[in-house]
């Protein structure tokens, strides 16, 4: 019997899934579907063939195994807040939305863990742990929004990244449907597991190696001291120029943000903060930690802001004036549409102490190109996210803000930085990833994802710019796996 059609398959697909995950679980009228059509990244649409909405392990495995026999790709979505175009449905395709699986399964205080459904919301996890005096680290700035498992795909950071690390420090065990539809556990509860660190290859892995379905984190004891500045600057340079002397100091805050005056002027226009009047640029410094270790490093953060040309210098006196502080920033990607009918988000790493160069470099390009950019970043970490203006309606505006952002991500690389430090490739920056990584680089990323997904229907068309099939040899080229150069690439 032949192979199904594209439309066939989902024909089919319609009928099993309603029978064993139920009427509302299944969504096929062209007007619903249409909610679905991106992620947060809006210029990249395609309307889903077919989305299902499983509320457990076993109805994901239905899915998959559904998806696997007719070979029809499918797509893991969240809560639809990635900025990489990573959850892009396929039109030919089945989307996964994992937002009814929202159960925070062990709060387990003894050993400092949580277990969580990947539709769990990022704070939510706080929020279970607090009463204990726990908490979950990450913390991206759509944390009240995002899921854990869309956070696990994309090794979401957020502000306090600098000193608490990524997600994927905090992640301990999963729980995976493979693309074959077989359920396996990657690590668990202890701290460390015998063999390769198949968790840790997962998470990052942008929904390309199959779909989480429970997620085992790390809680941490809340500090006994949280302490909060804002320091208004002239400057970026200045400001990069405190932040280099900050940790240069061997003092390492939770936070160090940076906004410049761009950024600062739509989280005025949007939510009000009141930053310092006619700041360049302001930090946002925050510590934690043991009381007496903190007013140490506190006040020899404050010296090193003056010296470094801070005009204002505000320090939180409680939890009100904390959040006060953070407003503006936690707001700033949101913010950017009161000044901007349209933007890109972008996402590059730098070495830190290249912050005023290519933060100069930056300011350059956008007055060369006439391409307004405003720069929010985690300047501890020097992972920068600029956010480039534009009127679609303008003809040629659309392009030229492409234009500047991929110089920017090209700004990133030449001071040997990365592509992305948190809101992943997806379909987004598919394109840079050769600037970055070499043919035989490429080429070993792949042999990993076909052996988790040889038959290349798992998210399939993110992250690398052109695809092999998972049986196809690269050509023989130094460096390349030696199983590849005996042909035998079908064993990944």
């Amino acid at each position: 019997m032949a192979d199904p059609t594209a439309s066939e398959a989902l024909s089919r697909l319609v009928h099993r899934f309603r029978a064993a995950l139920g009427e509302r679980a299944v969504i096929s009228d062209p007007v619903e579907l249409a909610t679905y059509s991106c992620d947060g990244l809006t210029h990249y649409t395609a309307t889903p063939g077919l989305v299902v909405l499983p509320e457990t392990t076993e109805q994901v495995q239905e899915v998959v195994r559904g998806c696997a026999e007719l070979g029809v790709p499918y797509v893991a979505r969240g809560s639809g807040t990635g900025l990489s175009g990573g959850a892009l449905p396929r039109a030919d395709g089945v989307l996964v939305v994992t937002t009814r699986m929202r159960r925070i399964i062990e709060i387990d205080i003894p050993n400092q863990r949580a277990v969580v459904e990947p539709g769990v919301i990022n704070l939510e996890v706080t929020r279970a742990a607090a009463p204990h005096g726990f908490y979950y680290a990450p913390d991206p700035s759509s944390q009240q929004v995002c899921s854990i498992g869309g956070n696990v795909a994309e090794n979401s950071g957020g502000a306090h990244c600098l000193k608490y690390g990524f997600t994927v420090h905090h992640v301990l065990g999963l729980e995976i449907v493979t693309p074959d539809g077989e359920v396996v556990w990657l690590g668990g509860k202890t701290p460390d597991s015998p063999g390769y660190d198949l968790a840790g290859v997962f998470v990052g892995s942008e929904g390309t190696l199959g779909i989480v379905t429970k997620i085992v984190v790390r809680l941490l004891r809340a500090p006994q001291v949280v302490r909060t500045l804002l320091a208004g600057f002239r400057s970026t340079d200045e400001a990069g120029g405190a932040v280099s002397a900050i940790i240069g100091a061997g003092v390492v805050p939770a936070a160090i943000e940076m906004m410049d005056a761009l950024a600062i002027e739509a989280a005025e226009a949007s939510v009000h903060c009141d930053y310092p009047r006619g700041a360049g640029a302001v930090l946002i410094v925050e510590l934690d930690g043991p009381s007496a270790d903190v007013a140490q490093q506190f006040a020899e953060v404050e010296r090193h802001c003056r010296e470094h040309g801070a005009f204002e210098v505000r320090v939180a006196a409680d939890d009100v004036e904390r959040a006060e502080i953070w407003k503006g920033r936690k707001s700033a990607f949101a913010a950017v549409g009161r000044i901007s009918p349209d933007y890109l988000v972008q996402d590059g790493v730098i070495p830190r102490t290249a912050l005023p160069e290519v933060l100069r470099d930056i300011a350059e390009l956008s007055a060369r190109s006439g391409v307004r950019v405003a720069n929010v970043f985690h300047a501890g970490d020097g992972n920068l996210h600029p956010l480039v203006l534009f009127d679609e309606s303008v003809p040629g505006q659309g392009e030229r803000a492409e234009e500047v952002s991929g110089a920017i991500l090209d700004l990133c690389i030449r001071h040997g930085g990365s592509i992305t430090g948190e809101h992943g490739v997806g379909v987004d920056k598919a394109k840079f990833m050769p600037r970055m990584f070499t043919s035989e680089d490429l080429d070993t990323m792949q042999l990993v994802r076909c052996a988790f997904d040889p038959a290349g229907i798992c998210n399939p068309g993110k992250v690398f710019p052109t695809p092999r099939l998972c049986g196809e040899v690269p050509g023989k080229r130094k460096g390349v796996h030696p199983l590849v150069e005996a042909g035998r690439a079908e064993l990944f």
